[in-house]
């Protein structure tokens, strides 16, 4: 295995599940599959829409295992390795590594919030330390709409002055443009991705590898022709398109509603499954979803 970055459009697919709760494999790989197939250039396995936090350690290796022995190389998935726990992280992180995944997409430790930049960075040297496996590369995961810790330019700047190109790339997914600026401009050959297609144009115009967003699992071909052509005439038009839909998932559950979309395109009740704490969308709420895409002739996929 070598270190080959990831760039493009990715997806940080959702995971379904039965009506039990229990993860359904089957659905989960089709699913990764069809967005290899339809736009997207990789995938993000458990992160915030995979549910990942709702999932075991064993059950996150079960399903990796089971999508890298469907076919789907693991030069395509970035693996999310979201935990409070370091021994925890490099658990994942060894198992990842040994069937062929060296890409890391990693969440600092969340449960603690008031810590200081001096301990996340221990944490991710103790984490990185223990692993000590050259075919390492992590990407930092930065949500602090979500997980209240983020990720400060001055603790990618430790660990990039530690560890070097080990350190790949950030997710941004603050939702603070000046943010994204800033990485990519403090930190030119960092892979940064957005994590949210409404940056795209912008970010792309000042260097970045791409986007990771959650929308990615209903409309990547469209952000594919944003990522190809964002430097044609047409790029501000297809912009424009990818935030009207942006706008409508963004006034919903967003796991919820990703689902609630896939599961009305492909007339399968099974997709609105979801784990607790989070909720299906329910009607009338989902038709109202439906509606207001087609509206914007928006095409679902359809398996």
């Amino acid at each position: 295995m070598t270190k080959t970055p990831i760039r493009g459009i990715i997806a940080p697919v959702v995971t379904a599940f039965h009506q039990n709760r229990e993860i359904d494999f089957e659905r989960s790989i089709a699913h990764a599959r069809w967005l290899l197939d339809h736009g997207c250039d990789g995938l993000a396995v458990f992160g915030t829409t995979s549910e990942a936090n709702s999932l075991s350690l064993l059950e996150r290796k079960r399903l990796l295992e089971a999508i890298v022995s469907s076919g789907i190389s693991p030069a395509q998935l970035l693996v999310g390795n979201g935990s409070c726990a370091f021994p925890d992280a490099v658990e994942l992180a060894n198992h990842a590594l040994q069937i062929g995944c060296g890409g890391m997409l990693m969440l600092p430790p969340f449960y603690y919030k008031v810590v200081s930049v001096e301990g996340l960075f221990a944490f991710f040297v103790e984490f990185i330390d223990r692993v000590a496996d050259p075919r390492l590369y992590v990407y930092l995961y930065h949500i602090p709409p979500v997980a209240q810790v983020g990720i400060p330019l001055a603790l990618i700047e430790k660990l990039r002055s530690r560890f070097g190109k080990l350190i790949a790339g950030v997710k941004d997914s603050s939702g603070d443009w000046e943010n994204t600026r800033r990485l990519l401009t403090e930190f030119g050959d960092l892979q940064v991705f957005p994590g949210s297609e409404a940056f795209l144009l912008p970010a792309l115009r000042q260097g970045a590898a791409g986007c990771i967003s959650a929308t990615a699992n209903v409309g990547a071909e469209t952000m594919q022709r944003l990522y190809q052509n964002w430097q044609t005439a047409e790029a501000e038009e297809i912009q424009s398109k990818l935030n009207l839909v942006r706008g409508v998932f963004q006034r919903y559950p967003m796991i919820a509603a990703l689902k609630a979309v896939l599961a009305a395109a492909n007339n399968d009740d099974n997709w609105p499954n979801v784990r607790p704490p989070l909720s299906p969308l329910r009607n009338p709420d989902s038709q109202v979803l439906i509606r207001e895409l087609e509206g914007l002739e928006f095409k679902p996929p359809r398996f």
